[in-house]
């Protein structure tokens, strides 16, 4: 005796050797023996031999046509062998009726299983979509394959270039883009960056690492929604000063100046001047919004992204020859620079000059000269000020090198960089950092005392974080340091500044102590600030390979930073030489300058020796 039936989803025929009612032993056509349900049993024969009747009926079923079937088999639950009976006009041999299971099993299309042996035809409307269903896989099958094939003729698709974003930095791995990009991938052996590119998918590695960010950070864009114009800023005394500012070339949104004036009594009044956006942009307004979603303008050589739109930065600006609102720090100081009184107030401030760091001469941290260019008076007011501020935390700068990058983006074939190196702790760097330092440590105080929560930078066991809390920045050495003098660039100082002004209106502070939102503030700009820091810090290594390349530069100095690690000289780049020897940090080497690599922002650096 013999049997046909089904093993865990396959149909199988084989020699009965024990039958105990409940299950049966059987012999496959492979030799091996199984232990068997009787209920899986389809079929009992004699003859002909397991392995002919498997064969015969495989060989029947593959011209049996499921449609016609189908067509035949009625709307109720039938078992195979009955319709195989109809199917063939007589009772059908063993091999025809397993051939109708091997059929009706093969079309889940046409037929749903409802249990061994029992079938019921799909319904017409579940058929036509799984027929649609078929036909669309077909297509795609298609596109894909169409799509690979130019691909690896190294053209684009045209479909292709609405998502490219997703290609490149966000692959969907259901899309037909996708799945055609590795199939022509795994035959052509490469990386889809390397594929893409080379079908002219990537123009500029620039714009690959630009838009990389992009995508993740403003996937909506970095336009601005149209919004109605601030309220009118209120009525404020015009101060009896002359302010400048001290910024690069490139700053628009001047948020900071100084002013000094001489005082009856013989000390000094020396005012540090902040933009005052919060007099105008009101917690929970359009404006607000939108500082509140970028939460930071975003840096990065050649290019910024800004956290409020320009027609609103050239509102609130310290631009030379305007009287903008500000929120000032006054510091009566004598003419050795030691502080006596300070005082805040909101006020307008006319701006006489806007000064760029590139033109300004640093002879007042020297004795004076008739030769002194302009405002070296006031700059050698400010700086015996800074000197004493820098004397009172205790904490002196330590010695390290800043670079600025300019892109001349009009330069062929895809802009010309240039790194200028700047020293921190040269006396105008020192002048205006520690003039920052003490109008945010001398702001978070008076926030403190009024018992109003703000927005801190905290560093303890040197680590470095944002808190409500008024917690000590050690690596400054203040009690505290309130965020608050770059309202038009940073959340956290419009935001701070909004307490600020409430405090001296004597007014309820726009966030209260326990605040759901600051916390949420808080959160996400360290998150976002973080991440902005991320891409300036990346596009710098990417124009520091560009720089290379341009300059071509085939050896550098270094300086080793940890095993095998390298700090260039004259750039902000860190590489690693693979073949270097162990050397103690600190070390001089002569690096050697290999392939680069723009799109994964990588060059191979070899070690030539020891300086």
């Amino acid at each position: 005796m013999h049997v046909f039936f089904e093993d865990d989803g396959a149909f199988k025929a084989g020699t009965v050797l024990a039958d105990n009612d409940t299950s049966l032993q059987v012999e496959v056509i492979s030799g091996k023996r199984l232990k068997i349900k009787a209920a899986n049993v389809l079929l009992r024969f004699d003859g002909p031999a397991p392995s002919i009747m498997l064969a015969d009926a495989q060989t029947i079923a593959a011209g049996i046509e499921p449609d016609f079937l189908w067509e035949v088999s009625g709307d109720a639950e039938f078992g195979f062998a009955e319709l195989a009976k109809e199917y063939f006009g007589r009772m059908p041999a063993p091999s025809e009726a397993a051939a109708l299971a091997l059929r009706l099993h093969a079309s889940p299309m046409h037929f749903y299983k409802k249990g061994n042996g029992r079938y019921r035809a799909a319904p017409v409307e579940a058929l036509q979509a799984a027929r649609a269903g078929v036909e669309r896989k077909r297509r795609e099958t298609e596109e894909v394959a169409a799509y690979a094939a130019e691909l690896l003729a190294h053209r684009l698709p045209s479909a292709f270039r609405d998502k490219l974003p997703m290609l490149l930095y966000k692959p969907d791995k259901l899309a037909l883009e996708t799945r055609a990009l590795t199939n022509a991938c795994e035959t052509a052996r490469t990386h889809p960056l390397a594929l893409l590119a080379a079908c002219g998918a990537i123009p500029s590695t620039h714009d690959y690492h630009f838009n990389r960010f992009l995508f993740e950070a403003f996937p909506r864009g970095t336009g601005f929604p149209v919004v109605d114009e601030p309220p009118a800023i209120p009525d404020l005394p015009l101060a009896a000063v002359r302010a400048f500012s001290i910024d690069d070339a490139s700053t628009t949104e001047i948020d900071d100046a100084f002013s000094v004036r001489h005082l009856a009594n013989g000390n000094l009044e020396i005012g540090i001047h902040i933009a005052a956006p919060a007099l105008a942009i009101a917690r929970g307004s359009p404006l607000d919004a939108i500082a509140r979603a970028r939460l930071s303008t975003v840096y990065m050589p050649g290019r910024k992204i800004t956290m409020l739109p320009e027609a609103v930065i050239h509102r609130f600006t310290l631009a030379a020859g305007t009287e903008p609102a500000a929120l000032s720090l006054y510091v009566e100081t004598t003419h050795d620079g030691d502080v006596v009184r300070q005082s805040t107030k909101a006020e307008r401030v006319p701006i006489a000059a806007n000064l760029r760091l590139d033109a300004i001469s640093e002879c007042f941290a020297s004795d004076a000269s008739p030769s002194d260019p302009e405002w070296s008076d006031e700059l050698r007011a400010l700086w015996r000020l800074a000197r004493k501020l820098e004397e009172g935390r205790g904490k002196a700068d330590i010695a390290r090198v800043d670079y600025n990058f300019m892109v001349d983006w009009d330069a062929p074939p895809d802009g010309h960089v240039t790194i200028v190196p700047r020293p921190r702790g040269s006396p105008l760097d020192k002048l205006v950092a520690e003039l920052m330092i003490h109008v945010n440590s001398s702001w978070g105080k008076v926030v403190v005392d009024a018992r109003v929560p703000g927005l801190y930078r905290i560093q303890q066991t040197g680590k470095v974080r944002m808190s409500t809390k008024p917690e000590p920045h050690q690596g400054l050495g203040v009690a505290q340091y309130l965020w608050a003098s770059s309202p038009l660039r940073r959340y956290s100082d419009l935001v701070n500044q909004r307490q600020l002004l409430a405090i001296l209106d004597g007014a309820a502070p726009a966030y209260v102590e326990g605040d759901a939102e600051l916390f949420a503030i808080m959160a996400d700009f360290e998150q976002t600030y973080s991440q902005y820091a991320e891409l300036q810090s990346q596009m710098e290594h990417y124009w520091c390979l560009r720089w290379l390349q341009q300059e071509n530069v085939e050896e550098s100095e270094a300086t080793v930073v940890r095993d095998n690690l390298v700090r260039f000289d004259g750039i902000p780049l860190y590489a690693r030489a693979p073949d270097m020897p162990a050397l103690t940090p600190g070390t001089r080497v002569r690096v050697g300058v290999g392939r680069i690599d723009l799109l994964a922002a990588t060059v191979e650096t070899r070690f030539i020796a020891a300086a």
